[in-house]
């Protein structure tokens, strides 16, 4: 039995292994893949998903690292985007570090052996931060959410936080954004039911931060997170970026939309 703390700096399989040497072992998978035979059988059942631009996701797959961002409303956006991408690649979600000890411990057992590592919330984590672009360095794929929270759930405001850039920038890698479409209302806010929606899974291309080298570099991190949400919105409301209202969506953020008017920063190519 691993403690679930090593797993954390474990590689996520035998190709990250390799690539990063010095007889590093990667995580053992057997609970991994029943965890997710038995989610994918349900879940294809029960919610009828579908996804839509993987191929976006495929294209880092031997060796490039990138970051999954996405719009987060629903404990269920991580699982559905780790189906999704399953079983050739795994995504390492970043979760919140309270979550590790839930069921005494058992919760830490199964998300870390399925590639989720902790985060401090509300804060700086370095230590999170350091594991994120080591991961992606090994050619790993990174989950983050960078709102912070549910929108809409608990007390919690959503805030637009760069740190999806920072950690992009320091593991050299590209962001994709991601939306998991209706999944709200699997349990809409203030109900006792649950229902089963059709749920949509959907990856846009691609978003490189050198492709933000035109603006200040002050601005960059927050510009380039600020561009990767609006992407997100739009994919989750089935729109043109243009139509989404970032400034009702992140009233306290610095306002892009000028810098970005009738720029599309993504590569449709990679």
């Amino acid at each position: 039995m691993l403690a679930y703390e090593e797993m954390w700096d474990m590689p996520i399989d035998q190709a990250s292994a390799e690539r990063e040497g010095k007889g590093a072992k990667p995580i053992p998978h057997l609970v991994g893949n029943v965890v997710y035979g038995v989610l994918f059988a349900a879940f294809k059942v029960a919610f009828r998903f579908s996804v839509e631009g993987v191929e976006h996701v495929r294209a880092f797959r031997d060796g490039k690292g990138c970051v999954i961002a996405g719009n987060h409303v629903s404990y269920l956006d991580p699982v559905f985007l780790w189906l999704s991408a399953r079983p050739s690649q795994w995504i390492r979600f970043m979760a919140r570090d309270n979550m590790f000890e839930n069921a005494k411990g058992i919760a830490g057992q199964v998300i870390s052996r399925v590639g989720a590592f902790p985060i401090k919330r509300s804060s700086a984590d370095r230590t999170a931060i350091k594991r994120a672009s080591a991961m992606l360095k090994r050619g790993e794929a990174v989950g983050i959410f960078p709102e912070g929270t549910r929108r809409g759930r608990g007390s919690a405001e959503p805030e637009l936080h760069a740190g999806v850039a920072f950690i992009a920038r320091m593991g050299k890698a590209p962001i994709v954004p991601s939306s998991v479409r209706n999944v709200e209302k699997v349990k809409p806010k203030d109900s006792t039911f649950v229902h089963f929606p059709k749920i949509e899974v959907v990856f846009g291309a691609p978003v490189f931060l050198e492709d933000f080298d035109f603006l200040p570099k002050e601005d960059r991190l927050d510009a380039v997170a600020w561009y990767v949400m609006r992407e997100c919105y739009a994919l989750s409301r089935d729109i043109d970026r243009e139509q989404i209202d970032m400034g009702e969506l992140f009233p306290d953020a610095k306002d892009f939309a000028s810098a970005f008017a009738g720029r599309d920063m993504s590569r449709k190519g990679e």
